[in-house]
């Protein structure tokens, strides 16, 4: 594609957050790639109903293969909370670690530490 046919940004908006150093702007910029592949080659509905599979099987069985379907929820969840932290207000983050404590827990409970 030519420098010129690309679609510019939204005003206001940045893909990566301004000034980031160290461990922020390494994550985001290795999360760049498969970010923009999920969100534009991989069909919309595709992570939320994997998230939402995942997240029942870790409901129903109550053994460590629940707790094993519950991680890759608890990382991806995890990774989009670290990427829009900048940009949260304070009902955003106790709702993101909320969420995370949530699952952590649920994780925990799946591999018999509680």
């Amino acid at each position: 594609m030519a420098q010129d046919s690309k679609r510019p940004l939204p005003k206001g908006e940045q893909f990566f957050t301004p000034g980031a150093t160290g461990l922020r702007k390494a994550v985001e910029q290795r999360s760049a790639v498969p970010m923009t592949f999920l969100f534009t080659q991989v069909p919309r509905w595709v992570a939320p109903a994997l998230l939402v599979i995942l997240l029942l099987v870790g409901f129903a069985v109550a053994n460590p293969l629940g707790g094993v379907a519950v991680l890759p929820a608890i990382v991806f969840i995890g990774w989009l909370a670290y990427l829009s932290w900048p940009s949260l207000g304070a009902g955003g983050k106790v709702l993101r670690v909320a969420m995370l404590t949530f699952l952590v827990l649920l994780a925990a409970t799946r591999f018999g530490a509680f």
